[in-house]
């Protein structure tokens, strides 16, 4: 089975590219290529075709000039917030800027995403949006070039998640961070986009 054929995708930099399609349809297998991440996680590996940043080959790179692409040039953001709870939101954002150069500092970059006062709460204490707006800071604190997204709203409702998507707008306007949000329609989104709030939102 194919999940992709015949993709020829070119990310502009500091463009934010919005991939909308029904769940299924290959989205998050390409977001999987565009990252590399099979060559460490033993995942579908593409079978054919070429990947570059900028003037570097990645689909040519061994295991370590891959992870160092990643861990300096990659930010991630996922449907799943993937904080540790045992952390604050700060500590959270501290667990990246540890890892990378002239990281952002936590705090700056919790303010970033509308959360300055929120630093010092445990993720149980915070609601869905402000789970995901701490992860979308920890992505953007180690000053990522490229920032991908894998359903950053799937899990929030239409309300959250546009304040989520706006959040990814701004720091795409204001970092000048290329931003690639891969994101489903809901189910009545096949009488069009305008019928979805998000894709609504998307499309003004």
């Amino acid at each position: 089975m194919q999940a992709l054929r015949g993709v020829d995708l070119k990310l502009p930099a500091g463009e934010l590219v919005v991939l909308l399609g029904p769940s299924g349809s290959g989205k998050s297998t390409q977001l999987t290529q565009l990252t590399q991440l099979t060559l460490l996680g033993g995942l579908d590996r593409a079978s054919e075709g070429r990947l570059w940043f900028y003037q570097q080959e990645l689909s040519a790179m061994n295991e370590s000039d891959i992870t160092r692409y990643r861990r300096h040039h990659v930010g991630f953001v996922f449907q799943s917030y993937n904080l540790m709870p045992s952390l604050t939101a700060e500590e959270n954002v501290e667990l990246v800027t540890e890892l990378v150069e002239a990281p952002m500092d936590a705090r700056a970059a919790l303010a970033r995403v509308g959360l300055a006062e929120r630093g010092h709460h445990f993720p149980s204490q915070l609601s869905g949006g402000e789970q995901q707006r701490v992860a979308i800071a920890r992505a953007i604190a180690k000053r990522p070039t490229v920032l991908l997204c894998d359903e950053p709203t799937g899990a929030l409702d239409s309300t959250t998640g546009r304040v989520v998507l706006g959040v990814l707008q701004q720091v795409n306007r204001e970092l000048g961070t290329t931003c690639a949000d891969y994101h489903s329609c809901r189910g009545h989104c096949r009488h069009g986009p305008q019928s979805d709030p998000l894709c609504r939102w998307l499309h003004s």
